[in-house]
């Protein structure tokens, strides 16, 4: 009968002290549970897991918080995009209806607008459809998601900036774009470097004085995009690739600000860099280096 107590006080003993020992182990996976649980009911990315020791239960905590991190930064940007194009879309939006309504007032009054009124409204709605068109496709450009990846094929990068040197002509009749172009050819998506090309012209065009020049070069891999503007103050440089972001002094001048981060991106899905810089006499030097060849290769 002792040696039976003995026992059975030993095994609840020992049963006691089993549980106990995992309650304790088991408690930071109930408290993932718990969080996740509670991510799923409320979409609160907020809960943090405590990271207490080393073992493989901590790690998993660590790597928890590091997750719903990842995901709360991701979804801050897109709030931030949403903001960002809802604003950008306001403007040549309510322009777009002030004139519209203002063509159709006078055609429901009976009275014709003078010709030169009624033709300024109608280029400005043009102008404002371009605008929107273009914003539409950064915006499109802007959300393809990363991990699908562009195209990847042989690009001549030379036949790409004769393109959009043409395009940049038509765009700045006044300006004189000067070309020099050598054969240089780099892996890539076509339609996304041509984008990322033209957005630079456009750039160089829309900030040159009238009667100005446009200097484009390319060479060993690297093209340079000059114009003789006013130039991009030093304190603007670290932000002229990011998203939605524009200098003061061009807030007045058509555009979103979209153009240079497209840029970046393409640029940098192709393996290359670009860096703006200030242009020795005055103006803005666009430096883009793709690695690639001189000859197409076999």
């Amino acid at each position: 009968m002792l040696l039976a107590a003995v026992t059975a006080l030993g095994v609840l003993a020992s049963a006691g002290a089993g549980l106990m020992i995992a309650r304790a182990g088991l408690r930071p996976v109930d408290e993932l549970t718990g969080a996740v649980e509670h991510i799923a009911r409320t979409e609160d990315l907020d809960v943090r897991i405590p990271e207490e020791g080393t073992d493989e239960i901590a790690r998993l905590g660590r790597s928890f918080n590091t997750m719903t991190g990842a995901l709360a930064a991701s979804r801050e940007r897109q709030r931030r995009l949403i903001a960002d194009a809802g604003h950008e879309l306001r403007t040549p939006l309510t322009s777009l209806r002030t004139n519209i309504d203002l063509l159709l007032r006078a055609d429901a009054a009976g009275r014709d607008l003078p010709e030169d009124t009624r033709r300024t409204l109608l280029a400005d709605v043009k102008a404002q459809m371009l605008e929107l068109t273009d914003l539409v496709g950064d915006l499109l450009e802007l959300a393809r998601p990363d991990e699908t990846g562009p195209v990847r094929e042989t690009v001549p990068l030379h036949d790409v900036v004769a393109r959009a040197v043409e395009r940049a002509r038509l765009r700045g009749p006044g300006l004189t774009v000067r070309d020099d172009t050598r054969p240089w050819y780099v892996p890539g998506d076509p339609a996304s470097l041509e984008r990322a090309v033209v957005n630079l012209l456009d750039n160089a065009v829309k900030f040159s004085p009238p009667g100005g020049t446009v200097d484009v070069r390319l060479a060993r891999g690297e093209l340079t995009v000059r114009d003789r503007g006013p130039g991009i103050p030093a304190g603007d440089l670290p932000h002229v690739f990011e998203r939605f972001w524009r200098s003061p002094s061009a807030r007045s001048l058509p555009g979103s600000g979209l153009g240079l981060s497209i840029v970046a991106r393409s640029v940098a899905e192709s393996g290359g860099t670009v860096a703006l810089e200030p242009a020795a006499g005055g103006g803005t030097l666009a430096r883009v280096r793709l690695p690639g060849t001189a000859q197409p290769p076999p």
